[in-house]
Order: C-alpha cells, then structure tokens, then sequence
C-alpha cells in the first residue's frame, strides 16, 4: 500500500510542491490556524472520550477491535424552514500492523426541508468496517447511508448484539441520538475530505489517501492523545 501510495502521488506532491513555491506561497500555518485545528482534534477526542465514558452510548470493545476505519464528527443543526446541519470531524485509519493514522481533517454536514426551530449539537462516531468504504473518503463526498449501508451500533450494554452479521454492515453509527435502536438502518449525511485544512495543520502536500495509509507525516504532539486513545480502545 506505501508503495504504491508513494508511486502514485509522487507527481501529484512535487506539482503541489512547485506551484507554491511559483506563487510565493508556503505551506507553514500560521499559529492562528495551529490553534483553530488543534481546538477541532481536542473536540472530537473529547466527543469520543466522553461516548466511550457512558455505558449508554459506548461502543463495545468486539466492534472497536474489528474496525478499519473511526470518523467522529461535531455539527451544529439548525434553521427555520431549510435545516442545516455542517461541521467538522477527524478520521483515523488502521494500518496493516494495528498502528494507526494521525487524524486526517474532514468536512460533514446535510440539509432538510421542514419546520424546525432552534438549533442543536450533533457528536457522531462512525465505525468503517473495511478498506472498501474507507477508500470512498478518497474521492470526495460520501452520503452516509447511501454510499455505504450504515446502521445504528450496538453499545456496550448491548455487547450481546456484536455478532457477524453486525460486523457486516459497512458503518456503525454511534452518537448521543439514543432514537436509534442497533440494527436500525440510518443515513447521516455526508462526509468530504478537507485537503485544505490538512495541507495547513500537517504542512505537507499530502493529502488524505496519503495521511490514512502513509507514513509520510509523523504525529505532531497535539495529535497524540487521540491517536493513543483509539489505540488503547481499538485493539
């Protein structure tokens, strides 16, 4: 996978490389951005600290042990008539020797036609259950649901429900909705990669297939609780 990852986007990275330097531009963050994408790494540990706390909302450790891929996103809904709902999340991929990625930046968000007042925070974990549906971040937007079977996971006080058939689906969704029941098929929206917000925090030209199967990037400081996080819990 490195290798081919490497002979692949080797152009890709110097016609990147070159075009910046042509344009005067440079790839350094300034420590306004730093901050701002450190702040979204912090949330999205935190969402996933907090579900994995709760025996009501935590994922079972059969589930996390089989996942390829984790997604937690942080959305904000709101809206009068036309609902709509964006925000922002990290993915994480597993390598081929149980290690996995630096969280790679995404995009999330849908909209809805109706009544609705108000506005309300959404904090979601999908579970990715194969290489398959972690490749189709690779081409832009995927439509949870839609793109890839998604439906609601078992938690931990349902550990009983973690069987092969559950494994199959390729999304297990997971979030502070308590509406859904496990096996319940749900769609979610959609998640885009966000190469600009990658190219800024990891200042690199990489982009997101290179960050989740690479070992182009080596986990900046900020990074490391996530990722000993879900090393902790996934193995």
């Amino acid at each position: 996978m490195q290798s081919f990852l490497r002979s692949s986007f080797r152009f890709r990275s110097f016609a990147f490389a070159l075009f910046a330097l042509v344009l005067g531009c440079s790839l350094q963050a300034t420590p306004g951005t730093l901050k701002k994408f450190t702040g979204r790494i912090e949330t999205c540990e935190a969402i996933l600290r907090e579900i994995q706390s709760d025996p009501q909302l935590a994922i079972p450790a059969g589930v996390l042990r089989q996942a390829k891929a984790l997604v937690v996103v942080n959305q904000v809904k709101g809206g009068l008539v036309l609902g709509l709902q964006y925000g922002y999340g990290v993915a994480l991929a597993r390598h081929a020797d149980g290690s996995w990625s630096v969280p790679v930046f995404i995009k999330a968000g849908e909209a809805s036609l109706g009544l609705q007042l108000g506005a309300q925070r959404i904090e979601t974990v999908y579970v990715l259950n194969d290489v398959a549906t972690v490749r189709k971040l690779f081409n832009g937007r995927m439509n949870i649901g839609v793109d890839a079977r998604a439906v609601a996971g078992p938690r931990l006080y349902e550990a009983e429900k973690v069987n092969a058939d559950m494994l199959a689906n390729p999304v297990l969704v997971y979030g502070r909705n308590r509406g859904y029941y496990a096996g319940a098929t749900v769609k979610t929206g959609w998640l885009d990669r966000d190469d600009p917000a990658n190219w800024d925090y990891y200042e690199t030209p990489y982009v997101l297939p290179e960050l989740l199967y690479g070992d182009f990037v080596k986990a900046p400081a900020a990074v490391r609780p996530l990722v000993d996080f879900v090393t902790s819990i996934a193995r």
